[in-house]
């Protein structure tokens, strides 16, 4: 039995404020969200880099906030879906959104350290928005990739600085320094309190140092649909053999 629309707005309230705006029976999670319809807006941009037929495939959404992208992954007919994340506030919005959208969606508690423990590999994981949230991040990039990736990594964050790419070369000498006053240079910037009024967002790449940092993870991007958005493969992986995009190198 479906829900009435006051009803839901009730349960929005009740569970607010959301980042995901979702629209659950014609009521808007976050309609006066600071980014517009978001993450719907990002979705939009990407949605065909990835399969629109997901039967018979397992999907792990880290950091899942209100499971925008775990509906999304079920609607495309995905088997299994499984979106973890650490805030207990989150997972409750999410498991309410996929109970009105009548989506079949497991949800738990976990931090990105911990994926270890689920103790499988999934055919699509999501990393969306998460990397700038972390203390570690490419402790958490080499977790993932050892863990749960099982072909496909979709990975996003936000980014700040140049969004030239600097040819990476193999080695430095000591005293070269001019490198790190080029802004193509992968750079990592670090906040020591708050960006945005949010003291969990402690670390903000560039583009190179996106690109670097996935490739440091053993991930090949196979494509950038977005200007946020990587899609991966574990390299050495089949379909995953020579980076298309691009190695370390050339401007993007």
């Amino acid at each position: 039995m479906r829900m009435s629309s006051s009803v839901i707005r009730q349960r929005i309230q009740e569970l607010g404020p959301w980042f995901h705006n979702i629209e659950l029976e014609g009521v808007s999670t976050a309609p006066d969200h600071f980014l517009g319809n978001y993450p719907f807006i990002k979705w939009n941009k990407f949605a065909h880099a990835i399969p629109a037929d997901l039967t018979g495939k397992t999907v792990l959404d880290i950091g899942c906030n209100a499971g925008f992208y775990s509906i999304e992954m079920k609607r495309r007919g995905a088997e299994r879906v499984l979106g973890i994340d650490f805030d207990e506030a989150y997972l409750a919005q999410a498991k309410f959104a996929a109970e009105v959208a009548e989506t079949e969606i497991e949800f738990r508690q976990l931090s990105v350290y911990d994926v270890g423990a689920l103790g499988e590999r999934f055919d699509i994981v999501l990393f969306m928005g998460v990397l700038y949230h972390l203390r570690h991040p490419l402790l958490a990039l080499d977790l993932v990739r050892d863990h749960v990736v099982g072909d496909l990594l979709v990975f996003q964050s936000m980014q700040r600085g140049s969004d030239e790419v600097a040819a990476v070369e193999e080695n430095y000498h000591f005293w070269r320094e001019d490198l790190f006053e080029d802004a193509s240079f992968p750079k990592l910037h670090f906040i020591e309190h708050r960006y945005a009024d949010d003291p969990t967002n402690w670390w903000i790449p560039n583009r190179a140092c996106t690109q670097a940092m996935l490739r440091s993870a053993g991930f090949e991007i196979e494509a950038h649909p977005e200007t946020e958005v990587y899609v991966c493969r574990p390299a050495g992986r089949p379909g995953g053999e020579g980076a298309v995009y691009p190695a370390a190198g050339a401007k993007a």
